[in-house]
């Protein structure tokens, strides 16, 4: 009898030592079925108080989850791939991470950020490529907009999203092509009315206001993610505090005579010694963008994502997790950032070395961080104002989208001092 119950003692002992106790979210490029998804998943597990890790390098930067049937079931609705491992598949995992031949890091994910868009009323997720990306990976957001952030409620958010807006007051220099379409004429009285609404004579001045309290956000500790037009006119704005840049059918005066030379590039995050385009019509603001300098056919149009070490670089190595390095180019109104216009201390995550451009950049601003993405929409080209929208079913593996949720993920992760 005593040789029986030592027989199924020992049994119980096996069986609890193999028993699965961890999911794994694999990101590499054959196995993970849903790559935008997983992120969801990730951000749902951190809300329900579930530990999670990020393994850098690791299977495409794959996710490490506490084994639970809630998870389990709310992967299988979503579809994303999972792995079930046991408590020494996952030792042994963490014990291939941490050898030092290894470019590999484990993140701890402490919670999950509250996030805000700033995106004007009525727009579609469509609209902006990260509203669209978080509202299909199920991560849920605020919108938010000049009022919320002039009284203060950017204090409610961990992390920002500027959509494809204009800082500068120049109605996105959609002047030249659009000046008489009735959108432009109604979205310039909508912004002129709340301008004025908020006590400002002008447009431009609301919208500077807006940009510093931007800036002071991530100065005290803020993430700040733009892509498009609203990084280099962000950038732009606050270095012309001061100075009148608008021409006068955007403001109803003129603006300074010699206006370049008041710009103070110390204000700006990432951008320095550019040129501000004054001509009207011209759908630029600066030379900051690389759209119109470029020569690349669409088939050719690629960037590279630099690679950094996971142990000691683990910002950067964080925001480039993906299962390819090689990541299709896309265009927008600000497409991509000359790199000789970008400053020493900003750190280019992604580039096409041929045409000389930065498309994926990040920095640090007081205690916060900003990271600034170029184009408009990573699955559409050559996105056109009234084009339809993007159907993210149709790329749930996007290496371009996952650039962005890096970025929403990247708040979550328990802070290590970086190295460089």
């Amino acid at each position: 009898m005593a040789f029986r119950k030592l027989i199924l003692f020992c049994f119980v002992l096996v069986v609890t030592s193999v028993r699965a106790s961890f999911i794994l979210l694999p990101m590499d490029e054959t196995t993970q079925a849903n790559h935008l998804k997983a992120y969801g998943i990730t951000y749902w597990a951190l809300e329900k108080q579930y530990k999670a890790s990020w393994l850098l390098n690791y299977r495409g930067g794959a996710f490490l989850l506490p084994d639970a049937p809630e998870i389990r079931k709310e992967c299988q609705i979503r579809g994303v791939s999972f792995e079930v491992i046991s408590d020494a598949e996952q030792q042994q995992i963490l014990d291939e991470i941490s050898s030092p031949s290894q470019n590999m890091e484990a993140v701890v994910l402490e919670k999950a950020p509250k996030i805000a868009v700033y995106t004007p009323a009525g727009k579609q997720p469509w609209d902006d490529a990260v509203t669209l990306v978080l509202t299909y990976a199920e991560i849920p957001f605020t919108a938010i907009y000049d009022k919320e952030v002039l009284s203060d409620q950017l204090l409610l958010y961990d992390w920002l999203h500027l959509h494809h807006e204009d800082f500068t007051g120049q109605y996105g220099k959609f002047f030249g092509a659009y000046r008489n379409a009735p959108w432009y004429i109604q979205q310039k009285r909508e912004s002129e009315a709340l301008a004025a609404e908020l006590g400002y004579a002008k447009v431009s001045q609301e919208k500077l206001a807006v940009a510093k309290k931007i800036r002071d956000f991530v100065i005290g500790g803020g993430f700040m993610f733009a892509m498009c037009s609203a990084t280099d006119s962000f950038d732009i704005a606050l270095a012309a505090e001061g100075v009148d840049i608008c021409e006068p059918m955007f403001d109803g005066d003129g603006s300074d005579a010699n206006y370049q030379s008041k710009i103070d590039y110390a204000q700006s995050f990432a951008f320095k010694n550019y040129t501000l385009e004054r001509r009207p019509e011209r759908y630029e603001f600066s030379d900051i963008d690389m759209t119109e300098k470029r020569q690349l056919p669409m088939e050719k149009d690629y960037f590279t994502l630099m690679e950094f070490s996971a142990k000691w670089d683990v910002i950067p190595s964080m925001l480039c997790q993906n299962h390819t390095q090689l990541v299709k180019g896309f265009m927008g109104q600000t497409t991509a950032f000359d790199g000789e216009l970008i400053k020493s201390n900003v750190l280019i995550l992604g580039e096409n070395q041929i045409n000389g451009e930065a498309r994926y950049i990040h920095g640090q601003k007081g205690k916060g961080f900003f990271t600034f993405y170029g184009g408009h929409d990573p699955e559409d080209y050559q996105h056109r104002v009234g084009d339809q929208p993007t159907v993210l079913d149709l790329h749930p593996t996007s290496p371009g989208y996952r650039l962005i949720l890096n970025n929403v993920l990247f708040p979550a992760a328990r802070k290590k001092k970086q190295k460089t």
